[in-house]
């Protein structure tokens, strides 16, 4: 029997993605809206229909019904049953799956404990904050011991703050969890942060498979390039890409030491820090870090026309396709 999880998965017009993750991992899959996200973690969870097959331990999953596979399920939006306090609401797994009432009340009682929430066992979802009920959902999913565990944007919605110590928390838990963990998000931060692998869907397709620092050094879409900070340009079967700062912005045509340069109207003007990020529609969109001095000197504001230039020192050129032979420059 293989250990961990063996995916060859067909949603007819809506995903088609074979990959694998070990025990003990936890891959973040990520991508733009309408990549086919949520439909992939819904059709392993057995909440839509597919084709092909997902062994978990050797298992098909597909196989089986919802009830039956062991996979725990958090949704961004909890999706906890109202009339149920938060002890009741975590015991319902276990319950389901014909544990003695004390018994699976203890082991709920333990999951909260361990999320910072136990004394807010009798509270009701309603009497709960964003960041409470999400640890209810996943102590509801992590009490069930499952061997998958299938997170769909945990922390969306949540105030900053609450979404970075239950980052913390989480990523904490995961790092004693043998089972495999998908986590379904669109914050770079998880995927560099709380994942050992980092899997890229678009269009329905998987377009990179890679460790955290392998996808962002070398993105392979431009979705995946905006989220770590990158600008990606394609050129037929190489990916040149820079970072915002090494982008100049100018009203005419750059001269002087050889440059990649692009024209088209500013899009978007709006602070990033310490100085204004922009972001231009010149085929493709490019965004540029600039002083709040160089902006205003510039007159940025949407629809007005700018050149962009980049020094050839300053980009990185890998091949679109991994088994090619790719240059890193510089």
């Amino acid at each position: 029997m293989t250990a961990g999880l063996e995916v060859d998965l067909h949603v007819p017009d809506r995903v088609a993605a074979t990959f694998g993750a070990e025990p003990g991992s936890v891959l973040a899959i990520i991508g733009p809206n309408g990549a086919g996200k949520s439909t992939l973690v819904r059709a392993l969870a057995g909440l839509l229909a597919a084709d092909g097959h997902a062994r978990l331990d050797g298992q098909d999953l597909l196989q089986l019904s919802a009830r039956d596979r062991e996979v725990g399920l958090v949704f961004q939006g909890q999706l906890l049953f109202p009339h149920l306090s938060a002890l009741d609401n975590v015991a319902f797994g276990p319950r389901a799956r014909g544990v003695a009432r004390a018994d699976a009340e203890h082991a709920a009682h333990q999951w909260l404990a361990r999320l910072g929430i136990g004394d807010l066992a009798g509270r009701r979802p309603r009497e709960l904050s964003g960041g409470q009920a999400q640890r209810v959902a996943i102590a509801r999913a992590l009490v069930t011991d499952p061997r998958l565990l299938l997170l769909d944007e945990p922390f969306t919605g949540l105030d900053v703050k609450v979404a970075m110590a239950l980052r913390i928390e989480l990523g904490r838990h995961l790092a004693a969890y043998d089972g495999v963990t998908l986590l379904v998000t669109h914050h770079a931060i998880d995927a560099l942060t709380i994942a050992d692998r980092v899997l890229v869907l678009d269009e329905g397709r998987v377009a990179q498979i890679g460790t955290p620092e392998e996808v962002s050094q070398r993105p392979r879409t431009e979705h995946v390039a905006r989220l770590v900070g990158l600008n990606v340009v394609r050129d037929e079967h190489t990916l040149t890409a820079f970072t915002p700062e090494a982008v100049a912005l100018s009203l005419t045509e750059p001269t002087g030491s050889p440059r990649l340069r692009w024209r088209g109207p500013v899009a978007d003007v709006s602070p990033h820090g310490d100085a204004v990020r922009v972001l231009v529609h010149a085929s493709p969109d490019l965004i540029a870090d600039v002083t709040p001095a160089a902006a205003a000197e510039l007159g940025l504001v949407p629809g007005r026309e700018v050149w962009l230039s980049v020094k050839q020192t300053a980009v990185r050129r890998y091949a679109t396709d991994p088994g090619l032979p790719g240059t890193v420059a510089p």
